[in-house]
């Protein structure tokens, strides 16, 4: 489960892992009372409670609603599906393909890029140039590390999952030889440090979360 926040418009919003999303349901049904409605919404669930309490559920790879709601959500949440992931910082980018939470391929790498400097006058702008021309260094090895690794899976995988610097994700992204992968992206980013290769495999309990909204009687107030 990941850390409850708080979410615009109130209450507060946390990911919940498929496999728990059962237990979880049973814990607010004890907390709030009886579900009085469940209710299809966009890629997901509105769950009223007794004591009025609401909650969102959205499926991380979307859903189609089926007899009985909750029950067929539940399992789809479930379900191990195949998904790619690009994270990109500064110096540092990690690719991956999972299936469900088990890495399947990836590659993790690095490039030297060099720190700000309090420089004046030319020499900092040659500096500056010598940083940009390192940057897109990065995104082009980046590009041709997904290419090599990603691709291959690219008629496999159901959705691409990104993190890090969002411009550099573009930038990545933005190349022609990923637009398979660039029309499977969805959000939202994933919230991750350096790219390494312990980040990449906690990834999936970001990716594979239950997006939920909870809104609580207290929260209306």
């Amino acid at each position: 489960m990941t850390r409850p926040r708080p979410a615009a418009g109130g209450g507060r919003q946390l990911g919940v892992a498929p496999e728990r999303l059962g237990r979880w349901l049973d814990g607010v049904a004890g907390r709030h009372g009886a579900f009085t409605e469940v209710a299809p919404a966009p890629d997901g669930l509105r769950i009223t409670c007794a004591d009025t309490t609401t909650v969102a559920l959205r499926a991380p790879f979307g859903w189609t609603p089926e007899t009985p709601l909750l029950g067929s959500f539940t399992a789809a949440a479930g379900r191990p599906r195949r998904a790619a992931v690009l994270l990109v910082r500064r110096g540092r980018w990690a690719v991956g393909v999972f299936d469900g939470d088990q890495l399947v391929v990836s590659k993790v790498d690095a490039r030297q890029v060099q720190g700000r400097t309090a420089a004046g006058g030319w020499s900092q702008q040659r500096f500056a140039r010598r940083r940009a021309n390192q940057t897109d260094a990065v995104v082009d090895h980046a590009v041709e590390t997904a290419a090599r690794v990603l691709l291959p899976h690219a008629g496999e995988v159901v959705a691409l999952f990104a993190g890090g610097d969002r411009g550099l994700v573009d930038e990545v992204l933005a190349d022609a030889r990923m637009r398979l992968l660039a029309a499977l992206r969805r959000g939202p980013a994933l919230e991750v440090g350096e790219p390494t290769k312990v980040v990449l495999l906690e990834t999936p309990k970001q990716f594979r979360a239950v997006d939920v909204h909870i809104v609580e009687p207290g929260d209306r107030t």
